[in-house]
């Protein structure tokens, strides 16, 4: 298995912009969680950080395929610089308005623009793409970058929440801001393994937003998000529930554990069955391991029920990257990854907000119940793929 990763290295520049992505990349871990720690050490208003943050990940969610489209067009280099400049200037600005006590409404005027930033995981991995197209090793490329995005969020948070707790409350949202502009620089610097603008036959842009198929995979991607968010605050309040609350940490550990693993292992091996019917098994795969979160009855049990459900996660990232660049035109690449992350940020988004008023209303299970119900809806929602296939669109991969 070493081996295989192994090979997807030997390519010239590819270690490098991987490293400069994985540094780009961490600040969207540490943002939100160290906005809500930093006013919460300074305030003590959760309500205030709560809101804050939410508008930054909606922002994000909304502006970042814009941010896509520009890429596609005009390249990295010339938009990831502007886009990670607005986003780093305007939390600079949020920061200096907490820390001099400014209305709580101009906080909110910057959230907006800080939401510019790029989303460097569809822009590394356009990079793997250009190396790798038609080839098995593309697989193996985002099975990599799918953990790499686990270990980002492990990482990200602990981080910025200890600088915060440490340091100083604006600390973990301001290491977010230099990682955010030093692996930015670093990575439109490898201009070696940028991907080329590409133009469409008819001398017009393409638009990812007329690709039946890649909505269905948006969709799909909203109820992984629905998960994730009940995950989180459902580990949070079971474990609260057992007058033990430290132990939440492990328990979504393992959940981000399980996937890194799962994600190695499915990146390593080759499968014969289409992309799509990979997404049809594992979507099944997830209804069928959230029954257990509706079943534990301790932490142990819990944190088991979470290592195995966690296993499914980057396995079906790795297949709907890999079905996004069969779908869409490669001059629109970053564009239809990019939505793909935007479905899972609304996703978790929603999800967070409905497990937390099922578990305030009915208890923890209940919360559950809401993963349930998004695994189910999404189970319903793959089968359209092969209906909304177009042979105009798809092109063939050796991926599958």
């Amino acid at each position: 298995m070493l081996g295989t990763y192994r090979q997807i290295f030997a390519a010239p520049g590819s270690a490098a912009f991987s490293a400069a992505g994985f540094v780009a990349r961490v600040p969207i871990a540490m943002v939100g969680i160290g906005i809500v720690t930093m006013l919460s050490e300074l305030r003590g208003d959760y309500a205030l950080a709560g809101a804050l943050a939410a508008v930054f990940a909606l922002t994000y969610a909304f502006i970042t395929p814009v941010v896509s489209r520009a890429v596609d067009r005009y390249g990295q280099s010339r938009v990831l610089p502007v886009a990670s400049g607005i986003s780093a200037t305007s939390l600079a600005a949020m920061l200096l308005c907490v820390r001099f006590g400014t209305p709580d409404w101009v906080l909110f005027v910057w959230a907006v623009p800080a939401g510019c930033m790029p989303t460097i995981g569809a822009m590394v991995r356009a990079r793997w793409t250009e190396l790798y197209r038609g080839t098995p090793l593309l697989r193996t490329a985002f099975a990599f970058e799918a953990v790499v995005d686990e270990l980002c969020f492990i990482a990200g948070p602990v981080v910025s929440v200890g600088l915060s707790v440490t340091v100083f409350p604006e600390a973990g949202p301001l290491a977010g801001l230099v990682l955010l502009v030093v692996g930015t620089l670093a990575l439109v610097a490898q201009r070696g393994t940028e991907p080329p603008v590409y133009s469409s036959p008819d001398g017009g842009r393409p638009s990812v937003v007329r690709t039946p198929a890649l909505w269905i995979l948006v969709a799909v991607m909203v109820s992984m998000g629905t998960i994730f968010g009940v995950i989180d605050v459902g580990a949070i309040a079971f474990t609260r529930s057992h007058d033990a609350p430290a132990s939440a940490t492990v328990v979504l550990a393992l959940f981000a554990a399980g996937s890194a693993v799962a994600g190695l292992v499915f990146g390593a091996v080759r499968v014969s069955a289409s992309l799509r019917k990979q997404l049809m098994v594992a979507v099944l795969a997830v209804a069928v391991l959230m029954v257990p979160l509706l079943l534990a009855g301790s932490i142990p049990a819990l944190a088991v029920a979470y290592a195995v459900a966690g296993m499914t996660v980057a396995p079906i990232m790795i297949v709907t990257t890999g079905l996004v660049e069969q779908i869409v035109p490669a001059a629109a690449l970053t564009e239809g990854i990019t939505w793909i992350v935007t479905g899972l940020g609304v996703g978790v988004a929603v999800g967070s907000a409905l497990a937390g008023r099922m578990i305030d209303e009915f208890g923890t299970t209940a919360g559950y119940a809401v993963a349930a119900v998004a695994a189910l809806l999404a189970s319903m929602v793959t089968p359209w793929l092969f209906v909304k296939q177009s042979a105009s669109t798809e092109r063939p991969s050796s991926t599958r």
